[in-house]
C-alpha cells in the first residue's frame, strides 16, 4: 500500500512561550477595562463557555507535564467542530502551588486552532520534582474547571509511595462511568488508561442483555468529524472529567479508538474491505492526539503516530507505555480463540520490530525499581482446551508466541529487577504470574501481570468465585478472575506493588459504590503475584458459581 500520505501533516498550535498571567476569577475582583476588552477581543465569536470538555494533564517528568483541553460550545455538533467559530483562539494557562490557585508558578498563552478541533497542548517545565501542582485555562471572562497535576521524582530519586490506577474499556453506552468517579475520589498520584477510551459504533450495533443505558451521537465513526464527536462525547461525561482533573495521565490506545481488532494497516474483517481505511486511520489517530494530554512527540503525521514511549517515575519506577495495535502482523487464522499454526511463527510480531528493540534497549538500560509495561492485550498463556489442543486468542500475545518469548527473554537477560506487565481489553479482572515457558507449569515464574476489568463495557457484570473459573484450572499460572466492573488501584513502594482489584456492584445505573474485590502483592525481587486478600462472595451479586470456557469466550469475542 502507498504511505505518501504519511508526510502530509499539520503541527498544532502548542504553548507559546510569553507570560500572561489569567486574572483571579474572583466574584469581588475589580474590573480593570483594558483587560475587559482584552478578554472580549480574545473570546469574540463565543457564546457560552467553551470548557464544556474539562481538563487533563499527562506524560510528567521530574520538571513538569502536559496540559490538556479543548474547545467546544456545543460538544455533539454534527461537524465535529464543537460549535467553534473558524478561527484560532488565544488560551490563556496558569499553573498553581496550591488548590486554591493564589500562588501563580508557571503562565503562558497557546493557541486553539480549527485545524486541530481547538485542541490546546501546553508542555510545562522548570517546576520542581515530586511536586504537586494545580493548573486552569481562561478563554475571554471564560475560566476552565481546576485540575490537579504532580511532577515525578527527580531522576536520583526514588520519592514516596506511587498511587497508581490503570483503567481500559469504556463502552458508553453500556453503562456509567462511575468507576472514573470512585478512581478521582482514591486521588491517585498516577492514571494509566490502556485502551478502548471510546468505542467507534453507531447506536445500537453493540447491545447488552436487556438494551443499553445511554446511546452514541452519530454514525460509525470513519471520518475526522465522526471521530471529533464521539470524543466529544465521552469527554463530556462528567465523571470522566472528574478523572482527568485529578491526576495526570499516561494514555495509549486500543482497537476501539479506530475498529474493532484492527491490525496496522488492516481492518477487523480484511474480507470486507474498507477502501477508506487508511484515511479513517488518520482520522482517528489525529481526533486521538486532539483529545488527549500528550506531548508533541506524539503528533500524527497521516497514517503514522509514536504512542510508544518512556515515562520514568525517579528510580521507583519507568513506565514503558506500547503500541501493539500500530505495527502488529494480521491477526492469525481469521482471529477469534484458535489453534492456530501462525501463532508460533518466529517471524511475526506484535510490537513491530524497531518498537521491540526499542523496548528491548530500555530493559537493559533500566535502573528502576519497577519496570511497568502498559499495553492493550492479556499477556499470559490463557489455553481455553483441558486436553492437548491449545486454543487461544489470536488477537492477544497467544496470537504472536515469538514475540512474547523475546521479550520475555529480554528483561530475564538485562536482569530487570522487577517486571510487571498490565494490561486492559479483557473486560475482566486477572492476575497471573508469567513464565519463559508455559507448557512447563513448574517451571520458574519470571514476571508478573495484573489485569484491570472494564469501566462499563458489558454491563454490570457478575460476582463468581474466582477458583471456579476453569482458566484457572487448566492455566495455573492465573490466580484471579472477577467478571464486574471497575479498576485496579497500586501502591507502588521500594520493597513491594500492592494491587487491590476495586469494583463496582452496578453501573447500568449511576452512583453505585466501589469496593475492593481482592487484594495482591508483588514483592521486590519475588516475581509472581501472592493473593494478600479476597472479600467473600456476595449472593446478591453472584448469578452463578461456575463459568463455562464458552461463556468466556463468547464475552471477549461477541462484538460487532
Amino acid at each position: 500500500m502507498s504511505r505518501l500520505n504519511r508526510r502530509h501533516f499539520l503541527v498544532t498550535g502548542l504553548a507559546a512561550g510569553a507570560a500572561a498571567a489569567i486574572p483571579a476569577a474572583t466574584a469581588h475582583a475589580d474590573p480593570d477595562p483594558a483587560a475587559e476588552t482584552a478578554r472580549t477581543l480574545a473570546s469574540r465569536g463565543l457564546r457560552t463557555d467553551p470548557f464544556t470538555l474539562g481538563v487533563a494533564s499527562g506524560d510528567p517528568d521530574h520538571e513538569g507535564f502536559v496540559l490538556w483541553t479543548r474547545l467546544a460550545q456545543e460538544p455533539l455538533a454534527e461537524d465535529g467542530l464543537g460549535g467553534m467559530p473558524q478561527r484560532p483562539f488565544t488560551v490563556q494557562w496558569q499553573v498553581y502551588a496550591d488548590e486554591r490557585a493564589r500562588r501563580v508558578v508557571r503562565s503562558g498563552v497557546a493557541v486553539a486552532a480549527p485545524e486541530w478541533g481547538h485542541s490546546v497542548h501546553v508542555e510545562v517545565d522548570g517546576l520542581r520534582p515530586d511536586g504537586e501542582y494545580w493548573y486552569r485555562f481562561r478563554v475571554g471572562p471564560y475560566v476552565s474547571p481546576l485540575g490537579r497535576t504532580r511532577t515525578a521524582p527527580a531522576p536520583g530519586s526514588y520519592g514516596g509511595a506511587l498511587s497508581m490506577a490503570f483503567v481500559s474499556c469504556a463502552q458508553y453506552e453500556h453503562g456509567y462511568f462511575t468507576s472514573y468517579r470512585r478512581l478521582a475520589e482514591d486521588h491517585p498520584d498516577l492514571v494509566l488508561h490502556l485502551g478502548d477510551y471510546q468505542y467507534e459504533y453507531t447506536r445500537n450495533s453493540y447491545t447488552i442483555p436487556g438494551g443499553n443505558v445511554r446511546h452514541h451521537e452519530g454514525p460509525e465513526t470513519e471520518t475526522l468529524a465522526n471521530y471529533r464527536q464521539r470524543h466529544a462525547q465521552y469527554k463530556a461525561d462528567p465523571d470522566l472529567q472528574a478523572a482527568h482533573a485529578a491526576a495526570p495521565w499516561l494514555v495509549v490506545w486500543d482497537d476501539h479508538e479506530l475498529d474493532n481488532n484492527w491490525a496496522d494497516e488492516v481492518p477487523e474483517r480484511p474480507e470486507n474491505p474498507q477502501p477508506n481505511f487508511l484515511a479513517r486511520r488518520e482520522a482517528a489517530f489525529r481526533a486521538y492526539y486532539e483529545n488527549m494530554p500528550l506531548r508533541r512527540t506524539s503528533i500524527p503525521r497521516g497514517i503514522d503516530m509514536q504512542l510508544y514511549r518512556r515515562i520514568r517515575w525517579g528510580r521507583m519506577a519507568t513506565f514503558h507505555m506500547l503500541d501493539t495495535r500500530q505495527y502488529r502482523d494480521d491477526q492469525g487464522c481469521g482471529d477469534g480463540y484458535r489453534d492456530c499454526p501462525a501463532a508460533v511463527d518466529p517471524a511475526r510480531s506484535i510490537t513491530g520490530a524497531e518498537q521491540e528493540s526499542w523496548l528491548l534497549d530500555g530493559f537493559r538500560k533500566s535502573r528502576a525499581q519497577w519496570d511497568i509495561l502498559g499495553q492493550q492485550v492479556f499477556f499470559a498463556q490463557r489455553d481455553n482446551n483441558a486436553g492437548p489442543a491449545k486454543i487461544t486468542s489470536q488477537d492477544a500475545w497467544d496470537g504472536y508466541v515469538a514475540s512474547r518469548q523475546r521479550i520475555t527473554q529480554g528483561w530475564i537477560d538485562a536482569e530487570v529487577r522487577n517486571p510487571v506487565v498490565l494490561t486492559g481489553d479483557v473486560h475482566a479482572h486477572w492476575a497471573s504470574d508469567l513464565k519463559l515457558d508455559y507448557d512447563d507449569p513448574t517451571g520458574p515464574t519470571v514476571g508478573s501481570e495484573l489485569v484491570a476489568t472494564s469501566i462499563s463495557t458489558g454491563g454490570d457484570g457478575a460476582d463468581s468465585d474466582p477458583a471456579q473459573h476453569p482458566f484457572l484450572g487448566i492455566n495455573p499460572h492465573l490466580k484471579f478472575y472477577n467478571n464486574q466492573r471497575g479498576y485496579v488501584l497500586t501502591t507502588i513502594e521500594r520493597d513491594r506493588m500492592t494491587a487491590d482489584f476495586k469494583v463496582v456492584p452496578r453501573v447500568q445505573t449511576p452512583g453505585a459504590e466501589a469496593y475492593t474485590r481482592a487484594t495482591f502483592v508483588i514483592e521486590d525481587r519475588v516475581p509472581g503475584v501472592q493473593q494478600a486478600y479476597v472479600r467473600p462472595l456476595d449472593p446478591a451479586l453472584r448469578i452463578r458459581q461456575e463459568m463455562t470456557v464458552e461463556e468466556t469466550v463468547r464475552l471477549e469475542t461477541e462484538r460487532p
